[in-house]
């Protein structure tokens, strides 16, 4: 959904404009304000690397640092890339994206995006979860190319990135458009187009029997932060991936977010996700939002998934020809 459409949706709604004597980050019915355009791109990985063991926190020179270096890795590969560019691929292969494409933000002060358990890593998976990821990696590896529409992963196939991935860091267009009414809120997500439709009004969880691609969200408030709880997740979504593109887990997942508006420019966003079924134990992430400047564009993923048609299209020619 383009940014326009939004801009029609807040004035529809009433809430383009502050009402005089209004407080700021307070709606007009008198709700923490959460609304407007956020990114969370950051370089800050999403477990902590081991050299620093129990450490959870930079200093602001060691954060500065971190970001300079990187600013200089970045420019030598560009400089490479350039050299690259020049070269047609090899036959077969279309290339692939390059630094120009990237939208990795900074370094925050934390050493990791998760902060619980305490040595900010992913807790022990179960050997149901090794074995799923085991069965996955020998599918991935024995293929050359997708022979069927259900090889792809759903990421691929523009389906969805799954939770908690959606409202995680990665590589470009992590940006989300949060609107509210006095019932419901809604979180946008550009990346893969997501919308999440969660109600405020205590209505209870969907019949268990009914599994959704983002799971089933009910929001509450808690002073100023907004809890929204998620349950009823599909399996159809357990990849995951270093790059958190995708990183989803089993029906079993129960996740708990916490959004809380800092200031004008900052949310503290958090969840937890309890996993029994994948995970030894529950984990916590914290990924601070801040304010985007400008429209939110529309992520056209594949642009009517092209790539799948033509992927089928060259795997029945091969076959063809054997």
């Amino acid at each position: 959904m383009a940014s326009g459409r939004f801009a029609a949706v807040v004035l529809a709604l009433g809430l383009g404009a502050w009402p005089a004597g209004a407080q700021p980050h307070v709606t007009p019915w008198g709700d923490p304000d959460l609304q407007g355009a956020w990114t969370n791109a950051t370089t800050t990985p999403l477990q902590r690397p081991v050299e620093l063991a129990q450490r959870g926190t930079f200093t602001e020179e060691e954060r500065a640092e971190l970001d300079a270096q990187r600013a200089l890795t970045e420019q030598r590969a560009c400089a490479t890339e350039l050299v690259v560019l020049q070269h047609e691929p090899p036959p077969t292969s279309t290339g692939s994206y390059n630094s120009f494409w990237l939208e990795q933000g900074t370094r925050t002060l934390q050493t990791s995006l998760i902060i619980e358990p305490a040595d900010g890593r992913l807790p022990e998976v179960t050997p149901w979860a090794r074995r799923q990821a085991e069965d996955l990696v020998a599918v991935r590896d024995s293929l050359s190319y997708p022979t069927t529409w259900e090889e792809p992963s759903v990421f691929e196939r523009c389906i969805t990135r799954g939770l908690p991935a959606s409202m995680m860091p990665g590589f470009y267009n992590h940006n989300y458009r949060i609107l509210q009414t006095p019932d419901h809120v809604v979180i946008y997500i550009e990346m893969i187009h997501d919308v999440r439709v969660i109600p405020l009004d205590g209505r209870p969880h969907v019949d268990p029997a009914l599994r959704q691609w983002m799971g089933d969200s009910r929001g509450r408030w808690e002073g100023d932060t907004l809890v929204v709880e998620t349950t009823n997740f599909t399996d159809k979504v357990y990849e995951r991936r270093v790059s958190n593109t995708v990183f989803g887990a089993s029906r079993e997942m129960h996740l708990v977010e916490r959004f809380r508006r800092v200031d004008a420019d900052t949310l503290d966003y958090r969840f937890t996700v309890t996993d029994p079924q994948t995970f030894a134990a529950a984990w916590t992430a914290a990924i601070p939002m801040t304010t985007l400047e400008g429209p939110l564009i529309e992520y056209a993923c594949h642009e009517g998934n092209y790539s799948m048609e033509n992927m089928l299209r060259g795997a029945r020619r091969k076959e063809r020809q054997q």
